[in-house]
């Protein structure tokens, strides 16, 4: 039996944009929330519902780092899995406070963009963008090349 788990997965929308900080070691952290909504209908009113929860969301990691500051703002759709953490900190009158937050830190956590393409690369070169497009287009004619002659040395 596994001893436990801690595994948060959560899919929606940025509040704000990121808040990218450097730390006393040198290496970047950003902060952002998400909000997921869920919808459904009221029994007796027959009328549609909606609650939104909010989530912090804080990621550690350079590359990472580096990637939310590029491409990830306000109103993006993304994919987080990462781990559940409550931390203490103290006020500005010293009284104890605690925040719970999906922590992405090292191998086991997961950021996925899920903007189209053409929404999030806006900011990059025009001629970028057509070498990639090119690019594409040419993976994925020989992947379908190399898939039909899969089919002919499959036995059965």
């Amino acid at each position: 039996m596994v001893g436990s788990v801690n595994k948060v997965i959560l899919l929606g929308n940025l509040g704000r944009d990121p808040d990218i900080r450097s730390m006393q070691s040198g290496s970047k952290m950003a902060s952002f929330s998400i909000a997921t909504s869920k919808r459904w209908k009221d029994k007796n009113t027959q009328e549609q519902k909606e609650k939104t929860s909010w989530h912090n969301i804080v990621v550690f990691g350079d590359g990472l780092v580096d990637i939310v500051e590029k491409y990830v703002k306000k109103g993006s759709k993304i994919y987080v899995e990462g781990e559940l953490q409550t931390r203490k900190w103290q006020d500005q009158d010293g009284k104890d406070r605690y925040t719970t937050e999906v922590v992405l830190q090292g191998y086991n956590c997961n950021l996925t963009l899920l903007d189209s393409r053409n929404q999030s690369t806006n900011i990059e070169n025009q001629s970028n963008n057509t070498q990639d497009n090119s690019i594409s287009d040419d993976n994925f004619d020989s992947s379908t090349n190399d898939s039909s002659d899969l089919d002919e040395d499959i036995p059965f």
